[in-house]
């Protein structure tokens, strides 16, 4: 948030001052990422909260939701940052101004990115977030603006090529609208309780399948919710033997199949097998 919030203040003072679309492009995506950090953190921070009366099942789907207005959102300003270069395209070629200043800007970003993305790196190999994982992920997508507007501020101040910047809005323009497309999507397959990737549904699966005392499986199903999975399966057990040991069975399965996907939260249903479905 503070790498985010430095950007955001360098940007819009590069932006005054060289008009630059490119810049403004940048200056948005690292706006959206300001905001994407402050509410994800809110969002994370009440996800996190234990389930209650109301909430059985937890609270997780609210990062869902946020991910979904920011999509809205991310997709709102890509949409605005094209028509602009568009518009500028087909007027009169515009020069820039104080290129120099705003290409210090653009470099002194750069660093700032690539630092981040460094120590968000190092974060997630020591503690295994897939959050500050997938964050890294989206900062090394922000080096393309900002490469591109620092492009554009060189080929305006060297070769007098104003246009170019309108250019690289639009390829900017494009990013936006990609990633808030991705981002709208898997918010919304998580929202309409869409199965969870079938790689990891095979994987529980395969557990499943093999594990001993267990005859049989039907009734496989998952879920999204923020960064759970919700895992629900029946077991066939063989009738003849104890509640006691069907339960550490079950219990046993659980903890192999949560092993394998540490973010589960895992429902096992036992039957007698031979029965069919209950």
């Amino acid at each position: 948030m503070t790498v985010a919030g430095v950007l955001v203040v360098l940007k819009f003072l590069a932006l005054t001052a060289t008009g630059s679309l490119s810049i403004a492009a940048s200056l948005t995506d690292s706006a959206l990422d300001l905001l994407v950090s402050s509410t994800g953190l809110l969002a994370i921070t009440y996800a996190a909260r234990p389930p209650d009366r109301d909430h059985a099942f937890g609270h997780s789907s609210a990062e869902d939701l946020m991910a979904l207005a920011q999509a809205l959102l991310v997709g709102g300003s890509g949409v605005f940052i094209g028509w602009s270069a568009v518009e500028r395209l087909r007027g009169p070629a515009q020069e820039l101004t104080s290129e120099t200043a705003g290409i210090a800007v653009m470099l002194v970003s750069i660093v700032l990115t690539v630092a981040l993305i460094w120590w968000q790196r190092r974060v997630a190999r020591r503690t295994g977030s897939k959050v500050v994982s997938a964050d890294s992920l989206h900062y090394v997508g922000d080096l393309v603006p900002n490469i591109g507007a620092l492009v554009a501020l060189l080929a305006s101040r060297h070769l007098g090529m104003g246009r170019v910047d309108s250019i690289v809005a639009l390829g900017a323009a494009a990013i936006l609208l990609l990633g808030a497309v991705r981002i709208g999507r898997a918010a919304w397959d998580a929202l309409m309780d869409r199965g969870a990737d079938p790689q990891l549904v095979h994987r529980v699966r395969g557990i499943v399948e093999n594990w001993p005392g267990v005859h049989g499986h039907h009734d496989l199903k998952t879920r999204m919710a923020g960064t759970r999975v919700f895992i629900q399966v029946h077991i066939e057990l063989d009738g003849r033997q104890s509640l006691a040991q069907a339960h550490d069975i079950g219990a046993a399965l659980r903890r192999s199949i949560i092993r394998a996907v540490p973010n589960a939260e895992v429902i096992i249903h036992k039957d007698v097998a031979g029965r069919g479905p209950h």
